[in-house]
């Protein structure tokens, strides 16, 4: 059976993406900070792993990651998903406090999850594995007041980089997938808000999609990586300049 630590499990894209491989048959190790909502997404799976951890505590990543291993005897893939948005501002009205949470998740968090992955897949036998980072279009282009998410994911772009470069000698592939407007619970609010507000909804995709696109990722043999794919709504002004 092949295994997998999805994080920030609990909701949206974590939630859709663990519940495709559990379904699929799939061991996976879901990791969020809230139990119940991890225990309502393993449901009655008996290849689901419940890992509550927070993903800025170096020591609680290590023990969760240690947790499956033990349960699963190896790593294969990990889908480093766990994120947060900070409210939208001019950067000068942003407090500092917004800036060190969003790093904290979006960049050390990253790190500390890729970082106990890639020591487990480097070591195990047989070597190697996958590791799966979950960028933004905003690691490529920004939105207006969005100096705390648009400049993390630019980093996680970088740290993608390097776990490739770094895994090559470790069978260990990485990737990312840069998602842009996947229907979840968050983009549902969004709509109505900006509806209520007398602004067109922002176009949307089906979160399936992106299931999809993570699902073949992971299942390349590891001779071949997807480095960097975007799916994203159609009708997203994401290219163009004015």
């Amino acid at each position: 059976m092949h295994t997998i630590v999805v994080t920030g499990a609990s909701g949206g894209i974590g939630r859709a993406v663990a519940e495709r491989f559990l379904n699929g048959g799939w061991s996976v190790g879901l990791v969020a900070r809230r139990e119940d909502a991890l225990r309502e997404v393993a449901g009655q799976h008996s290849n689901a792993h419940v890992l509550p951890c927070d993903v800025t505590d170096a020591q609680a990543v290590e023990n969760a990651f240690e947790t499956f291993v033990q349960a699963t005897g190896c790593l294969d893939v990990l889908f480093n998903n766990a994120g947060i948005f900070t409210p939208a501002a001019p950067i000068d009205e942003i407090p500092v406090e917004d800036w060190f949470a969003a790093v904290n998740v979006n960049l050390t968090g990253m790190f500390l999850c890729a970082r106990a992955a890639f020591g487990q897949m480097r070591h195990q036998s047989p070597q190697g594995g996958r590791i799966i980072n979950n960028g933004s279009v905003s690691a490529h282009t920004p939105r207006e007041g969005s100096a705390t998410y648009t400049t993390t994911k630019h980093g996680v772009t970088g740290l993608t980089k390097t776990l490739a470069l770094d895994g090559r000698p470790f069978q260990i592939a990485a990737g990312q997938i840069d998602i842009g407007n996947a229907e979840t619970d968050m983009l549902r609010d969004i709509k109505q808000q900006a509806v209520a507000a007398g602004q067109p909804a922002p176009p949307t995709m089906e979160v399936s999609h992106v299931t999809d696109a993570i699902w073949h990722m992971a299942n390349l043999p590891l001779h071949a990586n997807t480095l960097f794919q975007t799916i994203m709504a159609t009708q997203m002004p994401f290219v163009g300049r004015g």
